[in-house]
């Protein structure tokens, strides 16, 4: 088993809405971004709901872009081992706060969780926050189609995106 540790927080004081991963996968813990995966949908799905060429752009730019939309990032996960990418094989799991995140963030209206391991890892800590929402995993290892992983994600976030 490899220890594997979160990114920092990718957030902003105008945070609207924050989307919680569990762990970064191999390949974004490889490239020091999150979402690296070539085929993850989470930038593509990204795109679409801010109307932004957010997977041309490099990644700082990404991130900027995001933020100007009131989109931040981070992870339920702040360590633990996993060999492999897949949230099943997480093991020792230490949470990252995000209690003390989010009391710095009072615009926050919406936290996505990108997958059922993020969801679950956030309802432990938050409780029952009226402000969860449990959305399909973006990860190729979860099969179901772009178009129905769009429409969910659109669903959450775009009202809190319009306003």
């Amino acid at each position: 088993m490899m220890h594997k540790a979160s990114f920092a927080p990718v957030v902003a004081e105008g945070c609207r809405i924050l989307v919680l991963g569990s762990l970064p996968g191999d390949a974004s813990l490889a490239a020091g971004e999150y979402y690296a995966h070539p085929r993850n949908a989470f930038w593509p799905i990204m795109a679409t709901l801010t109307g932004r060429q957010l997977p041309e752009l490099a990644w700082p730019a990404r991130y900027a872009a995001l933020l100007a939309c009131g989109i931040g990032l981070w992870d339920t996960v702040g360590r633990a081992t996993r060999r492999g990418s897949l949230d099943t094989a997480l093991r020792e799991v230490a949470p990252n706060p995000l209690g003390e995140l989010l009391a710095g963030l009072p615009q926050v209206q919406c936290i996505a969780c990108n997958g059922q391991t993020a969801g679950r890892l956030a309802r432990q800590q938050l409780g029952a926050d009226s402000r969860l929402c449990i959305l399909p995993s973006t990860s190729p290892a979860l099969t179901l189609p772009l178009a129905d992983k769009l429409a969910h994600w659109q669903h959450a976030l775009a009202p809190v995106l319009n306003r």
